[in-house]
């Protein structure tokens, strides 16, 4: 089995997302922008409901998700992103729900891991998106990101996705192929 790649490319990400938009599949959109900006699994973001990111009493969204990750058991707050309250905001008029990825089935439950992972890869296959991209590339898509432009400092990668060790973080993203890459690539020898 491959092992799953982050979406390397902001060009692509950006392509992936127009897709779902130009289609008007906005809870499809949705599941892309909050993969990429809360690094949550696809099991603990398919099971999001709209309590979660929006308050009812004030009328607005939480500046904060909070989750306990099913796999760590590790309770996680996460910052709401202004591109994923903007996402949220588009589809949230047409909640049918009280989940925020609702399957076809009357609204009773979300859709399932393997909905979520067909979505992703007929939408990848049809831009032509190469690499093995798959739900979990939606967490790896962030801290690549992250990482490669130097933005936030890899001690802070580590820690958003509980990695106990530096190694294990370049490993997870790819980022140590790309770095043994980049070296083949570059070395002129004559």
């Amino acid at each position: 089995m491959a092992t799953t790649e982050p979406i390397r490319s902001r060009n692509d990400l950006r392509r992936l997302a127009d897709y779902f938009l130009e289609r008007d599949q906005h809870r499809n959109y949705v599941m892309l922008v909050l993969g990429v900006h809360t690094t949550l699994r696809i099991s603990d973001l398919l099971h999001l409901k709209w309590a979660d990111v929006y308050d009812e009493s004030h009328g607005r969204f939480r500046s904060h998700l909070h989750a306990t990750e099913h796999k760590t058991k590790k309770q996680k707050s996460i910052a709401l992103n202004q591109k994923a309250i903007d996402a949220l905001a588009l589809y949230y008029p047409n909640r049918k729900s009280e989940w925020i990825f609702v399957s076809r089935n009357g609204g009773t439950t979300p859709i399932t891991r393997q909905q979520a992972w067909r979505i992703i890869k007929n939408a990848c296959e049809y831009l032509g998106i190469e690499g093995t991209i798959a739900c979990h590339s939606l967490r790896k898509t962030f801290g690549y990101m992250a990482w490669t432009s130097h933005e936030v400092s890899p001690v802070v990668i580590m820690d958003i996705y509980n990695h106990s060790n530096y190694e294990v973080t370049r490993r997870y993203l790819g980022v140590a192929q790309d770095d043994l890459d980049k070296a083949y690539r570059e070395m002129d020898l004559f």
